[in-house]
C-alpha cells in the first residue's frame, strides 16, 4: 500500500510521462504535484518508489519512468477518467448503424483507430450455432466430391471430401436432396444429432457421405468468418516509444500475424465486465512490455459475444482511451442489438 504522498508523486510521475514522453525529474514533479515538499523529500519517495518495482531509472538519465507494474498501480487505483466529448460521441452514434452488423463491426474499428490514432480492433460475433441454406455435391473423381455450402447469408464455400466409396452422380443428388430437404437451416451440431438418431431411415454408406460433409460443412462456414477486423496498425509505427526498436515493432506485428495470439486477448475481454486493460505480457500471450491493449466487450440481445479494443503504446492518455472503448461497446451492443 501507498501513502497518499507517494500516490500524488505516483499519478503525477506517470501522467506526465505519458504527456512528454521523457523520464521525469524531481523538479518536475515538483512543480505539478500540487505538495510542498523539498526536493530531498521527493527524492526520497522516488527512492521508495523504485524499490517497489512501480518506477525504473533508464541509464542516460537522471528521472524516471513508470514500469509495467507502475502502469497497472495507476490504471488500478489512481486513474480518472475523462468524459468523452460531444464531437467524438456524435461521430461514434452518426457512424454505428445498426442496418448492416458487418458495416458496422468494420466501423467500430476505423473509429477506435481514427479517435485515438492507435489500432482499433473488434472482435467478431461468436456464433453458437453454425447453419447452412443449401449444400450441392459434384463428383469429381473416384472418390473425390466437391462439397458447395450456401450459408443463410448467401456466402459460398467449397471443400474437397475424400469419401470411402465411389459415388455415382445421382446418389450424389439423392443425398444433396435430402439433407436440403429436411435439415435446411438448421446448426450442423443439430443435423449430426438427427442423423445418428435416423440411422434406420439412412443407408450406412450414404451416412458415411453425410457425416463427411456436416464435418466439413462446419468447418469451412467456421473459417470464413473472420475472428476480428484490425484497423490502424500502420498508426504504431509513427509511435516513437514502439518504432525505435525493431525487434520490439517486429514482436508486435507478429501479434498481428498470428492471429490465435490476438484473439486470446480479446477472448479475456468476453470474461470480465466493462473495460479491461493488459499491460504487456499481462495477458500470458507474448506481447512487448511497452504496448498495451484496452479491451471492453459488446452484447447482442443481452448476451455477450464479442470484444472492441485498441493496440497502443502503454504511455498513451488511458483518461482518454478508456471512455472511447466504453462507448463504443455500448454503442456497437445497441446497434447489433436493434431488429
Amino acid at each position: 500500500m501507498l501513502d497518499k504522498r507517494a500516490q500524488i508523486l505516483l499519478k503525477t510521475l506517470v501522467e506526465r510521462y505519458i504527456a512528454e514522453g521523457q523520464p521525469i525529474g524531481s523538479r518536475t514533479l515538483s512543480r505539478h504535484a500540487g505538495l510542498d515538499l523539498s526536493p530531498a523529500t521527493i527524492r526520497n519517495v522516488m527512492s521508495d518508489l523504485e524499490e517497489l518495482g512501480l518506477i525504473s531509472s533508464p541509464h542516460t538519465s537522471a528521472g524516471r519512468v513508470p514500469t509495467p507494474l507502475g502502469y497497472r498501480f495507476f490504471v488500478d487505483s489512481l486513474l480518472v477518467v475523462k468524459q468523452l466529448g460531444s464531437g467524438e460521441l456524435h461521430q461514434l452514434e452518426d457512424q454505428l448503424h445498426p442496418d448492416n452488423p458487418q458495416r458496422a463491426i468494420k466501423a467500430a474499428s476505423q473509429l477506435l483507430s481514427q479517435l485515438t490514432s492507435f489500432a482499433g480492433v473488434v472482435m467478431t460475433p461468436r456464433r453458437r450455432a453454425l447453419s447452412f441454406r443449401q449444400i450441392e455435391f459434384l463428383r469429381l473423381s473416384e472418390k473425390r466430391v466437391l462439397l458447395i455450402v450456401v450459408t443463410p447469408e448467401g456466402d459460398v464455400q467449397n471443400r474437397i471430401l475424400f469419401t470411402d466409396r465411389d459415388y455415382r452422380p445421382a446418389e450424389l443428388v439423392t443425398a444433396a436432396n435430402f439433407i436440403n430437404q429436411n435439415y435446411s437451416g438448421h446448426s450442423f451440431e443439430d443435423i449430426r444429432q438427427r442423423l445418428q438418431e435416423e440411422l434406420r431411415t439412412i443407408r450406412q454408406d450414404m451416412l458415411g457421405l453425410m457425416n463427411a460433409a456436416m464435418e466439413a460443412s462446419d468447418q469451412a462456414v467456421s473459417e470464413s468468418n473472420e475472428q476480428y477486423v484490425i484497423s490502424g496498425e500502420r498508426n504504431l509505427l509513427a509511435v516513437s516509444d514502439l518504432s525505435q526498436d525493431m525487434g520490439r515493432m517486429r514482436q508486435l506485428f507478429e501479434l498481428f500475424e498470428h492471429k490465435t495470439s490476438l484473439v486470446r486477448i480479446l477472448d479475456l475481454s468476453l470474461r470480465g465486465e466493462g473495460v479491461q486493460i493488459f499491460i504487456g505480457g499481462e495477458s500470458g500471450v507474448s506481447a512487448p512490455d511497452e504496448v498495451s491493449v484496452v479491451t471492453a466487450p459488446y452484447k447482442v440481445g443481452g448476451d455477450v459475444v464479442g470484444t472492441v479494443g485498441v493496440i497502443g503504446p502503454t504511455r498513451m492518455a488511458y483518461d482518454r482511451v478508456v471512455p472511447i472503448v466504453d462507448v463504443t461497446a455500448k454503442l456497437l451492443s445497441s446497434a447489433l442489438s436493434q431488429p
